[in-house]
């Protein structure tokens, strides 16, 4: 009976771990018809970028995790002077601050290259969850503008200011990445406990008062962003762990993947850390009407949009979503990064769009404040591809059955139709002809080539049509890696 028990505790454990890390089918639509009027037009966006960077991009580590004495390698510590030893570790780590001095750092010329590749809005990490701001908070002296920092004398040193201006100045939205947990105040992490895990290091219930103290310092910053730095359009909340839950502490068994790729399981708390998010969610919107909030992995009416990591659903999803994947490295900063390739970047969001997604693409600067060539190589090719082809990308929905073997679909609100011919590795021309079984123009519609004003003969077939591709246009095509035929009406 024992044993049936705990088979059952396992397999309940890792249907929650699913839903608080997944959550693919469970979302609580917005009401605020001010929000619900900003998720629209952010879904019209589609292609955004994000930037983790802090102090850690110094040792080239994963950004935060190697604090967080859990059993997973991206926790696991290898830089320092004596990584076994963990309090010496810590100390060392939050020492990063007084050798930081990113002098290369120039937010208008990563603007430009954001909006040359077509980018619509940006995500920047304000505070990861090691509890460095890179804002000027008046709440925290752990911050890029300490006297403590380097580079708190420098002219940018508010460096989410800088990064906020320069990319509205281009015309992207502005975004703001905040960590709910903060490994460095006292109020989360006590110094008095040990930490135990990513959790808060004591019970909430137990020490309500030092528990208000943490929410009313979170709800402080997050008001800081929200007041001083212009116009913010999206608050990103990342730490899916605090946050009310029905009891005041429980343990669970989650599933999880060890070094040799063996499934094994970890235990985990399950902590009650209500930090009064609709409270803040209110007062955010005071200061920022039509706020879109992020509150990510938390299931409720303040996540407006859910955010797979770093990988792609496999159909379409019934709400808003956005993919946030790496460009190249990590997360954070790299040394020697490798970045995906022009034709794995384009045709990753040609697939994300078709299914009726974002594309958030991270970069990570390095410590001396500069992107990798690799990262600007990246999205010079996004840039010359959306040149060309940014009208089926832009204010586009699904149109089922969104893909047909390496054919992508979209549709305009003019009910234009487009269909993105994916090359294959080395594919440099698109075929003579393309079959299209699963929609059929309308008779008489025009057919052309995104970056050619010819029109293309089409024919009805029993399933489908087919569209012939002249060999004058074949060999002079507009764009590489992804070619787009646009329909001026189809059959519904």
């Amino acid at each position: 009976m024992k044993k049936k028990l705990l088979i059952v505790t396992v397999l309940f454990s890792m249907q929650l771990f699913s839903q608080a890390i997944y959550e693919d089918e469970r979302y609580v639509p917005e009401t605020d018809p001010l929000v619900l009027e900003k998720l629209d037009q952010w879904q019209g966006l589609k292609f955004g970028l994000l930037m983790h960077w802090g102090t850690y991009s110094q040792w080239g580590i994963v950004e935060s995790w190697s604090l967080c004495p859990e059993e997973y390698g991206w926790c696991e510590r290898k830089k320092g002077s004596n990584p076994n030893d963990y309090f010496a570790y810590k100390k060392e780590y939050e020492a990063l601050q007084t050798t930081f001095n990113p002098v290369k750092f120039d937010p208008d010329k990563w603007a430009n290259a954001a909006k040359d590749a077509g980018m619509r809005y940006v995500v920047f990490t304000t505070k990861h969850h090691d509890g460095f701001s890179m804002f000027d908070s008046k709440y925290t002296d752990y911050k890029i503008t300490s006297p403590k920092t380097p580079f708190s004398t420098n002219p940018k040193a508010n460096i989410a200011k800088e990064i906020f201006s320069s990319f509205r100045n281009q015309g992207l939205w502005a975004g703001a990445y905040f960590s709910k947990p903060d490994w460095n105040v006292k109020s989360y992490w006590d110094p008095y406990f040990p930490p135990k895990d990513r959790n808060v290091n004591y019970s909430p219930v137990d020490y309500p008062e030092k528990w208000q103290e943490y929410v009313d310092f979170t709800h402080n910053q997050i008001m800081e962003l929200m007041t001083d730095y212009g116009k913010i359009d999206i608050l990103w909340l990342d730490g899916g762990w605090v946050a009310k839950t029905p009891k005041a502490e429980i343990t669970e068994w989650y599933k999880h993947t060890v070094a040799n790729d063996e499934e094994g399981y970890l235990k985990h708390r399950i902590i009650n850390q209500d930090i009064k998010m609709d409270e803040l969610v209110v007062k955010a919107r005071k200061k920022q009407p039509g706020l879109i909030v992020v509150d990510r992995a938390v299931h409720g009416k303040n996540q407006n949009y859910l955010t797979p990591e770093n990988r792609v659903p496999e159909k379409t999803l019934p709400y808003p979503w956005e993919s946030c994947i790496i460009s190249g490295g990590g997360w954070s900063y790299t040394p020697n990064a490798k970045y995906m390739s022009a034709r794995e970047g384009i045709h990753m969001l040609v697939d994300v769009v078709a299914k009726g997604g974002n594309l958030l693409l991270n970069i990570a600067p390095s410590p001396e404040g500069a992107w990798q060539q690799g990262a600007y190589d990246l999205l010079k090719a996004y840039g010359d591809w959306m040149a060309v082809n940014s009208s089926a990308i832009y204010e586009t929905k699904p149109i089922a059955p969104f893909k047909e073997n390496n054919i992508c679909m979209t549709q305009n609100k003019k009910g234009n139709v487009f269909l993105f011919y994916l090359a294959a590795e080395g594919e440099d021309k698109i075929p003579s002809e393309v079959t299209v079984k699963s929609i059929t123009p309308k008779r008489g519609s025009k057919i052309t080539m995104l970056g050619s004003n010819k029109r293309l003969k089409w024919v009805k077939q029993d399933e489908g049509f087919k569209v012939i591709i002249p060999e004058s246009l074949r060999n002079n095509l507009p764009s590489k890696y992804a070619w787009t035929l646009k329909i001026e009406a189809v059959n519904q």
